[in-house]
């Protein structure tokens, strides 16, 4: 009996600005697969290049940015190669996204009702206002806005930055999408409002069906929410596979170095582990392996080509050239 096909794949995806130095690539050769019902977390610091690859999947990248190369199949179509327009009939339907900054996205203008209505009649003409309006309610209710009668009618800054955050999921799934991307779905709330998105969002997509690309810098929401989880490093993915295997057993320095930063109870360590130095930036490249320059493992061969992913068995690919790694802990 074959695999069925992801819902999602993307093949060397590469995603350039043009500058005056020249070609910068945000997302070099990036590639990965989601399947329906799935979460795949993609984690990194912050430059990475983790929000460009999802305004690429959406084709939403600002100019002067371009995809330039790669494939992006949704069920087999490439959304790369499709016109402007019959990209937005798929934008909002097919895949939707919630964004980082709920009070930046939100217009500040409007009512949350109208702001809902407005994704759901852009893919449904004949809807009445009314329904649109009762829709509207249900979604509310759905992402557990209590009074949804009254609050659908209130403006974002009357909201608190947990419930603006319920807005915007209600807003990406009032189409019912089959991908959901969700950028740093918890960025700035607080711990106990955290954990209430994230129970949302697991139970929507239990309900739905949904595939899911969770992106996030904190390794706690993708131990709690993914099924797969992508590192990327400097525009590229170092390494990818099931959740335990990352946690488990990771095989490049950099998640070593990820894990190795996060807070233990059981760690009694006075101080954390650290990353030496920054991200570098897209146009200031190392020569080789990117994260080389960072890396305590590093070797001279690492500075003359930059590794590709290696498979090391059971879904899991590391871009490496010590992988596979052995008795080394984070």
């Amino acid at each position: 009996m074959s695999e069925a096909p992801p819902l999602l794949r993307v093949e060397a995806l590469r995603t350039v600005f043009r500058t005056r130095a020249g070609e910068v690539a945000a997302v070099d050769g990036v590639g990965f697969d989601i399947a329906r019902g799935r979460t795949l977390g993609i984690v990194g610091e912050s430059g990475c290049g983790k929000s460009m690859l999802s305004l690429s999947v959406m084709r939403l990248v600002p100019p002067p940015g371009q995809v330039m190369a790669g494939r992006i199949l949704l069920d087999g179509q490439d959304l790369a190669s499709l016109s402007s327009r019959a990209m937005r009939a798929i934008r909002g339907k097919r895949i939707a996204m919630i964004f980082q900054e709920p009070m930046s996205s939100l217009n500040p203008l409007f009512t949350i009702g109208h702001q809902i209505a407005e994704a759901m009649r852009a893919h449904d003409t004949a809807a009445s206002d009314r329904a649109l309006r009762a829709r509207c309610i249900e979604l509310l209710r759905r992402v557990r806005i209590p009074a949804p009668e009254r609050r659908v009618d209130d403006f974002p800054h009357q909201m608190s930055g947990g419930m603006r955050q319920r807005v915007m999921i209600a807003m990406a799934l009032s189409c019912e999408p089959e991908l959901l991307i969700a950028d740093e779905p918890t960025t700035a709330l607080d711990v106990t409002v955290q954990a209430q998105i994230l129970d949302l969002l697991r139970d929507l997509q239990a309900q739905s069906g949904m595939a899911m690309m969770l992106i996030t810098h904190d390794l706690g929401v993708v131990a709690d929410m993914a099924d797969d989880i992508a590192v990327m490093y400097a525009g590229r993915i170092v390494e990818m596979a099931p959740k335990a295997a990352i946690f488990d057993d990771p095989q490049h320095p950099y998640t070593l170095g990820l894990l190795g930063s996060m807070p233990r109870i059981e760690d009694r360590r006075e101080r954390l582990l650290a990353i030496d130095g920054m991200v570098p930036p897209p146009f200031n490249l190392p020569p080789g392996c990117r994260f080389a320059p960072r890396c305590v493992f590093a070797a001279p061969a690492c500075d003359a080509s930059q590794p590709a992913l290696r498979h090391l068995g059971a879904g899991h690919v590391a871009a490496c050239l010590r992988a596979p790694l052995e008795g080394i802990d984070a």
